[in-house]
């Protein structure tokens, strides 16, 4: 298991998806009689804020002095720790779709918390306090964020980012009234999930489920006396099977109309006919009588010698993972005292 190389980028996901909560961050300047003097958007950056308070006053050389405008925001990843009350079995799986391989089957991820830091560089308070007021109200002490962490299985979670609590330092560099930096740090928790390496290889689905039913709650001995079973129906045709075709030309309100054979076709199934599935109530010759707009499908018009496809048991193995389907059931009855044996496939 160690040794196989994968990267989902999950950690790195989370903390640029973190970043992104905050870069529409505003605040307003105002003169003494209340007119608006600027709207500043304020930049962030991801590095520890050491960094950005350096740069406050650095000295590439000389002859030039350089340092960054405030107010200003950077974020920092500050811990990795494993999360216990998130813990799910290690052997638990789900299902999912990979991208070129069809369904495979997932082990469920381990939870972990990352610790990420953000801090608030301003020169004026009043700076601070708007920044800090449109952040905190969304924090009650937690924000769901929406991230991709798999993409090769189309896996979205809602990470929950916790805000863990707020420190505050006001700095002086030089004399009193040369440079003034207020720094607030604001401590969050993402609560992410890490996964392992995702199987190449494509797991089954469950196409069939059987439920025998008993009369006696003796189940050594009882037999069954009803059985239930359902699958999956497709809603459309897969196979282009061509059966046959309309003899004549229909609007989206007809429900009676001519085939050219209807010898392949039977009542109570379903066909479609380009995008439009129907449902077969009546056969009279080459006649069909039939409920239009089917399986979440609009009734539309339809030319003479379209082609009509079935939509049968071929259609339901053709299934593809992440398409909608239905369900087919059936009921049947028993007196005969056998009881199905699952490792022998009969019943016995």
């Amino acid at each position: 298991m160690l040794g196989t190389y994968y990267y989902h980028e999950i950690i790195r996901r989370t903390i640029v998806s973190f970043g992104t909560l905050f870069n529409n961050i505003h605040i307003k300047h105002e003169s003494e009689n209340g007119d608006d003097v600027s709207l500043l958007k304020v930049p962030i950056a991801y590095g520890p804020v050491q960094k950005f308070l350096a740069r406050l006053d650095e000295k590439p050389d000389l002859r030039k002095r350089v340092a960054i405008t405030l107010p200003r925001m950077s974020f920092e990843m500050t811990s990795i720790q494993y999360d216990p009350t998130r813990k799910v079995s290690t052997v638990q799986t789900f299902q999912a779709n990979r991208a070129g391989v069809g369904p495979v089957k997932v082990y469920m991820p381990a939870p972990y918390n990352i610790g990420i830091q953000l801090s608030v560089i301003t020169k004026y308070q009043d700076d601070m306090l708007q920044i800090i007021e449109q952040i905190l109200p969304f924090f009650q002490p937690h924000f769901n964020l929406s991230i991709d962490l798999v993409n090769s299985i189309g896996e979205k979670r809602d990470i929950p980012i916790v805000l863990d609590g707020i420190s505050m330092s006001d700095d002086y560099e030089g004399d009193f009234s040369t440079r003034r930096s207020l720094v607030y740090t604001l401590n969050f928790t993402a609560k992410t999930s890490l996964f392992g390496p995702i199987s190449d290889s494509s797991d089954n689905l469950i196409k069939k489920v059987q439920v025998d039913y008993y009369s006696n709650t003796e189940t050594k001995n009882a037999s069954r006396q009803l059985r239930y079973t359902v699958e999956p129906r497709a809603l459309k045709d897969y196979n282009n099977d061509a059966t046959t075709v309309l003899s004549e030309e229909i609007n989206n309100t007809i429900t009676q109309f001519n085939v050219s054979d209807s010898s392949s076709l039977a009542e109570e199934t379903y066909i479609m006919i380009n995008e439009e599935s129907m449902y077969i109530k009546n056969i009279n010759g080459n006649t069909l009588t039939v409920l239009r707009g089917q399986n979440n499908t609009a009734a539309e018009s339809h030319e003479e010698g379209d082609i009509i496809n079935l939509i049968n048991v071929q259609d339901n193995e053709l299934i593809e993972y992440g398409d909608d389907f239905g369900f087919s059931e059936e009921y049947f009855d028993f007196g005969d005292g056998k009881v199905y044996s699952p490792r022998k496939g009969i019943d016995v």
